[in-house]
């Protein structure tokens, strides 16, 4: 294994099963959330104001939250922060309502060690709709191996706090949306409300699942990764630098995913200027 981040597990055999049970919660909050989305069409809900608020909250949460922390930082260790910066990333995260930060990251290391294999929590292999979205209708076995995959940050408390008050968390921002967005213009709390949170999950959630599967299925290969990762630059374009994947598979620690001067990598110009304020070091880079 190439990945510094993956020694703080072995690669040991994860028990799979090959008709797993439906996973009710899960199944009910994805219908309720998307369904949500639905409110837009309510006379009153729109606003440029509230269009704008989901547009920023899609790079604090998606590009801060999960490329750069959950993903690139704690997932990988591709760099250091101060602790009280990560925390500050790991909320961010937190807001994404993709399972708790332990979870995210315990999960995400585990299809890095048997990526586009059965034991892959979103094998590609069993096609485009299963590795986007339909993996997580279900109770995957990979979900028993995160304490032992995600020991590094298991015990601690702030991480602990994010897993098991996600949905509190979620709902205190949406309040929190509201009376600013009354604040700003009375009218305007139940438009930030409908964009703020349930327009700007399900498209965090959509862009973020184009990373399993359109870039294990859509674009080009550049090196051996032994998977079907690939290169996909819309992907790239709406996660600020993940759809470079195959890249990514091949150097797991890098800090870096867009290698080819083409292949644009926000997330990459976000570290490169905390490196410059002196907010991150020991950032990891492929010899290519």
């Amino acid at each position: 294994m190439t990945n510094s981040a993956t020694t703080v597990y072995k690669e040991e055999n994860l028990t799979t099963n090959e008709h797993p049970n439906l996973d009710w919660p899960i199944i009910i909050f994805m219908v309720a959330v998307h369904a949500g989305v639905l409110l837009t069409l309510i006379p009153g809900t729109f606003s440029w104001a509230g269009v704008g608020l989901a547009v920023l909250l899609h790079w604090i949460v998606g590009g801060l939250g999960i490329t750069l922390g959950l993903h690139r930082l704690v997932s990988h260790r591709s760099f250091e922060v101060p602790k009280w910066l990560e925390y500050f990333l790991v909320f961010c995260g937190t807001l994404s309502c993709q399972g708790g930060p332990i979870d995210w990251v315990g999960l995400h290391r585990a299809h890095h060690l048997h990526s586009d294999t059965v034991q892959d929590p979103h094998d590609s292999n069993k096609g485009f709709w299963w590795s986007h979205i339909a993996w997580l209708f279900y109770k995957s076995p990979a979900s028993k191996e995160i304490p032992r995959f995600a020991k590094d940050i298991k015990d601690d408390a702030f991480y602990q706090f994010c897993q098991t008050y996600l949905l509190p968390i979620q709902i205190v921002f949406g309040v929190c949306l509201y009376f600013l967005g009354e604040a700003l213009s009375p009218g305007l709390g139940w438009s930030f409300v409908v964009w703020g949170i349930f327009v700007r999950l399900v498209v965090v959630f959509h862009c973020t699942w184009f990373v399993n599967s359109a870039t294990h299925k859509f674009g080009y290969r550049t090196y051996e990764s032994g998977d079907r990762s690939t290169n996909c630059w819309w992907v790239a374009l709406t996660t600020y630098g993940e759809g470079w994947h195959n890249n990514h598979h091949a150097f797991q620690y890098s800090a870096r995913h867009g290698l080819q001067w083409w292949e644009i990598d926000p997330t990459w110009m976000m570290i490169q200027i905390l490196q410059f304020l002196g907010l991150a070091w020991n950032v990891k880079l492929p010899k290519v």
